[in-house]
This record gives structure tokens, C-alpha cells and sequence, in this order.
């Protein structure tokens, strides 16, 4: 890996990189079934319920997730079409599966330990009417270099969650440790999405001033032989739930918040009131 600084970066090359990552991350968010094509969040219980956009009667049982269709419905899981009950077994926490119903997808997934579905609706107001997530103009100033700090074992981290009383659990595998304006910094980290990258959670002094009060997500690739990696600022994300109340998306370990402003990345999205 190789873990740039300001001094390093060609600023042509650095904003059509930083654009081509946020047109990327825009198209996931505003896809036909991305996170603001939700129309619900409904939580499974034992007793079967219906709801009014999926179909079938939805319950958690000791099989896991059962939905039981009606003679006029159907499904397609897995490219195949299902009829009647249908079992979609345990589903592993923060894990999802996915079925077709018409045009829409009805995720089937496990949060916080508990079972859900959530259909996403292509035609969903909050996707149709979207246009676009206001950010800081990209720049090089916020790309820091890092270290990343291991720890001896990886340990688990609760955190909150969107979703009042909700708890995640997530396992670290250390620090990383950032210099700005003289002073030294440490974030808890995650593991990435990726073998080797980490993930980081933060809030700052930004949050609830031009960024999302609640949290921003930050991807960092794998450290180098000699544990530095690129901390780069302007690619901090919001997170699902700045956009929608329906998703349960973690909150920040409490060492994660910043005292300082990261005036880069993503600001507060026009859904939420944010400035053009």
C-alpha cells in the first residue's frame, strides 16, 4: 500500500478520483432498490403479520424468518418463484437476503439480534425525488497520513444505534492514530469491508452544524509493513440513516468524537435540511 500526503497529490487527478468515488457511492444510495427505495422497517415477532407493501404474513420462529403466502402471491427467491410458506432460516446478524415481489425487493435481514424486512420500493418518493448529497469541495489539505495502532486481540465494541435502544457489536482490531493541527488524534477501528482495510466511525465539531449530527463513516485501506495508512477525509460518508429514519445504522464509540471540525466529506443531505 502506498499511503499519500498532500505534498503528493496532483490535484486533477486527486478531485476526478474523489468524484468518481462519491458518483459511485451516490449511484448506490439512489439505485431502484437502495437504501431510499425503503418504504419500511418492520420489526418480526412470533404472531405472522402482514404489512401493505410486501406480501405474505411475516414471523420470526425457531426455523428463523417464515413468510406465508396467500393463493394470489408469490415471490422470487434465488430466481425462483415461491409459493405458500416459505423459509428463509436464520439469518446471521447484519447479514440480509433479498426476495422479489413485482418491480420491488423485501430485504430479509437480522439487526441489533432481531429479525426484520424491509421492502424497497423503486417508485419510493424519498429515491424518485432525490437529487444529489452536498459535500465540501475535495481537498488534499484533509488526506493525513495514519498509523494504525493493532491491538493484541481483536475486542468487541458495543455501540447504539439510528434506532433508539437498538445495539451494535462490532469487533476491533485496534486504533488509528492521526496528527492535525499538532495534535494527536485516536479513532477506534473496525474491520473493513475489505481483507485488511478498516472502518472508522466518527462524529465532530462539524456534527449538527453542517454534517450529520449523529455520524459519519470513514473507509481506510490496509495498512502498510509499517502500519501507516492514508486517512482521508474528504471521502467521510454519510451513513443510510442521514437520509432515512428507516435504517439502524451504528453510532460512534464515545472515544470517536473529534473535538476538532472536519470541514470535508459529506454535509447534512437536502432531505434533512441540509444547505444546498
Amino acid at each position: 500500500m502506498t499511503v499519500q500526503t498532500a505534498q503528493d497529490i496532483d490535484r486533477t487527478g486527486f478531485v476526478q478520483a474523489w468524484e468518481e468515488w462519491h458518483r459511485q457511492k451516490e449511484e448506490v444510495l439512489s439505485g431502484p432498490h437502495g437504501f431510499l427505495a425503503i418504504t419500511s422497517l418492520r420489526w418480526l415477532s412470533p404472531e405472522p403479520a402482514r404489512f401493505d407493501d410486501a406480501p405474505g404474513a411475516w414471523s420470526t420462529t425457531d426455523e428463523g424468518i417464515v413468510v406465508d403466502l396467500a393463493p394470489d402471491e408469490e415471490l422470487t427467491v434465488d430466481g425462483t418463484v415461491v409459493r405458500g410458506r416459505h423459509v428463509f432460516g436464520v439469518i446471521a446478524e447484519r447479514a440480509s437476503v433479498y426476495a422479489g415481489a413485482g418491480d420491488a425487493l423485501i430485504e430479509v435481514a437480522k439487526r441489533g439480534g432481531h429479525d426484520i424486512v424491509r421492502p424497497r420500493h423503486p417508485g419510493n418518493a424519498l429515491r424518485t425525488a432525490f437529487t444529489r448529497t452536498p459535500t465540501y469541495a475535495p481537498d488534499p489539505r484533509w488526506v493525513l497520513e495514519g498509523r494504525f495502532v493493532p491491538d493484541a486481540e481483536p475486542r468487541p465494541v458495543t455501540v447504539g444505534a439510528a434506532v433508539e435502544g437498538l445495539e451494535h457489536v462490532y469487533d476491533s482490531p485496534g486504533r488509528v492514530e492521526f496528527e492535525l493541527n499538532g495534535e494527536t488524534y485516536r479513532l477506534t477501528a473496525f474491520n473493513g469491508k475489505t481483507p485488511g482495510a478498516l472502518s472508522v466511525l466518527f462524529t465532530d465539531a462539524t456534527s449538527g452544524v453542517t454534517t450529520y449530527a449523529a455520524n459519519r463513516s470513514l473507509q481506510i485501506g490496509p495498512p502498510d509493513a509499517d502500519g501507516r495508512v492514508t486517512v482521508d477525509f474528504n471521502r467521510a460518508a454519510n451513513l443510510p440513516c442521514a437520509y432515512t429514519d428507516l435504517a439502524t445504522c451504528p453510532l460512534p464509540p464515545t472515544e470517536n468524537r473529534l473535538p476538532v471540525a472536519v470541514e470535508a466529506g459529506e454535509r447534512i443531505p437536502l432531505e434533512r435540511g441540509g444547505a444546498a
